[in-house]
């Protein structure tokens, strides 16, 4: 048996807010599905969430029923709600991969949404793409995390883009040295891409928030 200590990661934090939220509006637990809908997240992501926070004293729910979930008492539902109260989740369009490919932008082509906390991301116009690869693992950027990114053509030195190079989409750190630009990974077992004179080269936008999945 786990030791309940007590703390909650972020993701709990937010899923727990979920519930609350959730339960005020309607008067009853929302299922584990719309939780996942809620988060942009699977249902059984939400399920292991949840039997942690259960093991740690955060959540209490009755076995075999789908609308038990609930915070344990007050001061957690206290905690969550001050979790949700200075923020506001907004719905950012996933439009696919961005190993290869450039995604289409239309909105009704994007396969699903996810939900994002929008004081992490300022304002503007995103869309997300979901990482393959690790070239840029030691930025903590991992194979199938998701990535937000704000629409624009231009960025700063030292920022992180998503970038296309002959139509294929990447995600890399902007490195302008000199008269030369580069795209350059964060994991040493890969090259920068100079894309000086590469007139195939164009930014599509910059990285403002990940996802961890």
């Amino acid at each position: 048996m786990n030791k309940k200590d007590g703390k909650m990661t972020a993701a709990q934090k937010l899923l727990l807010g979920v519930i609350i939220s959730f339960r005020e509006r309607t008067g009853y637990s929302p299922t584990n599905r719309e939780i996942a809908q809620t988060l942009g997240i699977s249902a059984a992501s939400v399920h292991e969430q949840i039997e942690r926070m259960e093991r740690n004293g955060h959540l209490t729910k009755r076995s075999g029923k789908a609308r038990s979930v609930m915070p344990v008492n007050e001061s957690h539902t206290e905690r969550g709600r001050d979790s949700i109260s200075h923020s506001r989740l907004v719905a950012i369009p996933l439009l696919g991969d961005i190993a290869a490919g450039e995604p289409i932008f239309a909105d009704e082509n994007h396969e699903e949404s996810i939900m994002v906390d929008e004081s992490t991301i300022g304002t503007g116009q995103f869309y997300a793409l979901r990482v393959r690869g690790d070239s840029m693992k030691n930025a903590d950027i991992l194979d199938g995390d998701l990535v937000v990114i704000r629409r624009q053509p231009v960025a700063e030195h030292g920022e992180i883009v998503a970038a296309l190079i002959d139509a294929e989409a990447t995600v890399k750190r902007l490195n302008m040295a000199g008269d030369g630009v580069f795209l350059m990974p964060e994991n040493e077992s890969y090259e920068p891409i100079d894309v000086t004179y590469r007139e195939d080269f164009r930014i599509m936008g910059k990285v403002v928030s990940i996802v961890k999945t």
